[in-house]
This record gives structure tokens, sequence and C-alpha cells, in this order.
């Protein structure tokens, strides 16, 4: 079984390379990509992924806002945000919006795909340096 993944990031190159580390592993599928907080709404729920990797500034509704509706109109997904921010701040709102997983930019590829397995096995991943944050 496939696990099914919406990449929402409002640049290209990141939405590309994330593509290409995904789908490089054996079990996942990108199945859609978004560069805004309203389109990835309109794609979780046109694709219903089990998991929505997505960054928190975007246009026109951010990452954690979106987390938030995704929430409550497929809560079955689950999302991780791969973020540059690692304040306390964006950390809590982003798990309180309802985010299993918390990732900053400059973490490894592998580190992704590790986010991925561990949210759809049910468990909360947080980077080593997130963690050591909160």
């Amino acid at each position: 079984m496939n696990v099914r993944i919406v990449i929402a990031d409002d640049h290209q190159m990141m939405r590309d390379g994330l593509r290409v580390l995904i789908e490089q592993e054996e079990g996942l599928q990108v199945v859609a990509e978004a560069d805004s907080g309203l389109m990835v709404i309109d794609l979780v729920r046109e694709h219903r992924p089990d998991v929505v990797v997505m960054d928190v500034a975007m246009p026109g509704l951010n990452g954690i806002e979106a987390t938030r509706k995704i929430s409550e109109i497929r809560p079955g997904s689950r999302v991780i945000i791969l973020s540059m921010h690692s304040t306390t701040e964006h950390i809590f709102q982003a798990l309180k919006a309802g985010a299993q997983g918390y990732l900053l930019k400059e973490s490894a590829g592998h580190e992704v795909i590790t986010a991925v397995r561990e949210v759809t096995s049910g468990r909360r991943y947080l980077s080593e340096r997130i963690s050591q944050t909160i």
C-alpha cells in the first residue's frame, strides 16, 4: 500500500526536491503539489492524502492555518510542517493546529522520510533541534 503525500510549499525548487526525495522511497507516492495554503486545502479534499508535507510561510493562507483546516476537513491526513522557523511560538502553534510532525528545512533529506513513516504509524515526529527547543 502506498502512502499518498501532498507537498505544499510556495517554492517550486523545494517541491521538486521533495518529490524526488520522496518518490525514491518504496511505498511513498506524491499525489499532488500546492504552492499556497488555499490550494493545499482543495488538494486535500480532492486527493485525500495520508500525509501533507507543508511549509509555514505560504501565500493566501499560512501553513499553520492550513493545518488547522486540514485537521477539520480530513482528520485522517497527517501534517508534517517543514519550515525554516524554529521559534517556540511557531512550533506550539503548528502542534496546536494539529500537525503531527515538525522539521526544519535544514534537516537532512532522510529525516523527511523518517517523519513520513513515523506519522503514518500514528506517532509524532519532531526533529532533534525542535525537540531541544521545546
